[in-house]
């Protein structure tokens, strides 16, 4: 039964519920003790619609407290199960398209991911450039669980170039050690929603995401950034266009070669945003161009060392650059063995190369 205004519903995938007091597209504002918390609908189960004498009384009332209906009773809170490791708060939003082959067109799940053993009080905030900052999700998130906290479409994404993310860590009916505040606020590249390689694999999704780690181990997102001088963004400010490279590359030193082929494996990725700070002014074949170069570096460097193991990680997309690694190794590696790098250790989309 779809919600609308005046029901009483509660929560499906966290604690809560009230009375909805509006509705705006997919999102329901729901009136609880005084305060008004943005759902989406789908995550809204009718207790009482509009008009039925239950959704009349109270909420509080100690009736509808001591004697829940049936629908409530049917499903209890589960039992919180720490996990080891989970004492560290590691915090992800992902942004997931329901079509990767039509970005243009496809909506996008937001998720929040909490991979920690502390609940989470969580509230995620946009805005477009000049205007106020829109609450989309707010409320308790459970430990070690993925919450799916709303959806967009492009036309929402004038809307959401900025994010900010605000939570504090808690646990229930226990000690714990406490954790600092977060409050994270990012500006987002929207082109990004457009490209196919932006989205990548991630251990928390089962498909490409545009994942966005909001706390690592106890880190927050662009935490060391606050602590800059005023002087040195001053200075940086004023330093001339031609002291800095339009693109820095972030991957030049190469390991020494060895002369066995002992030893870990030697890791290249490949992702444009991990060789170059800045693809502007660069069409999508002068990206590939430059990837397909960088493979050839490392390949080079590498050709006297027999028995030595590469790892290109070049994601998984529409496969162009992978097409385009093996046509490399077909026609100019072709000494050498390919297969599948290991999904345990570097996830969809790489491949590993042994020297021949």
């Amino acid at each position: 039964m779809m919600a609308k205004t005046g029901d009483t519903v509660r929560f499906l995938n966290s604690v809560g519920g009230g009375r909805i007091v509006r509705i705006d597209g997919n999102v329901a504002y729901v009136d609880e003790d005084g305060f008004e918390t943005p759902v989406m609908l789908r995550e809204c189960v009718v207790v009482s619609e509009a008009g039925d004498s239950r959704a009349a009384a109270p909420a509080v009332a100690p009736k509808e407290i001591e004697k829940p209906s049936k629908e409530v009773k049917a499903e209890p809170e589960l039992p919180i199960v720490e996990t080891e490791g989970g004492d560290k708060l590691n915090v992800v939003l992902g942004y997931e398209p329901a079509d990767i082959k039509q970005l243009s067109t496809t909506r996008f799940d937001i998720s929040i991911v909490n991979d920690s053993n502390y609940y989470l009080y969580f509230t995620y905030l946009t805005r477009g450039d000049e205007e106020e900052w829109t609450t989309r999700y707010a409320g308790i998130v459970e430990p070690n669980i993925q919450l799916l906290i709303g959806e967009m479409t492009h036309a929402d994404l004038a809307h959401m170039e900025h994010v900010a993310v605000q939570m504090i860590a808690f646990k229930r009916d226990k000690g714990f050690a406490m954790k600092r505040p977060v409050d994270v606020e990012k500006r987002m590249d929207l082109t990004r929603f457009l490209r196919v390689n932006c989205f990548r694999p991630n251990d928390y999704f089962e498909r490409d995401v545009i994942a966005l780690p909001i706390v690592t181990d106890d880190v927050q997102l662009g935490h060391d950034a606050v602590s800059v001088k005023p002087e040195v963004i001053a200075e940086a400010m004023l330093t001339p266009v031609e002291r800095r490279p339009e693109r820095r590359q972030v991957k030049k030193v190469q390991r020494q070669p060895r002369t066995s082929g002992g030893g870990d494996p030697f890791v290249t990725d490949l992702h444009i945003d991990e060789l170059l700070d800045t693809t502007a002014g660069m069409s999508p074949a002068e990206i590939l161009n430059y990837q397909v170069d960088e493979f050839r570096k490392v390949m080079d460097a590498n050709m006297h060392n027999r028995g030595r193991k590469l790892i290109f990680i070049h994601g998984k997309g529409e496969g162009v650059l992978r097409q385009a690694l093996m046509k490399e190794l077909r026609h100019r590696y072709k000494s050498c063995q390919v297969q599948d790098a290991s999904f345990r250790e570097y996830g969809f989309g790489a491949t590993q190369v042994t020297i021949g």
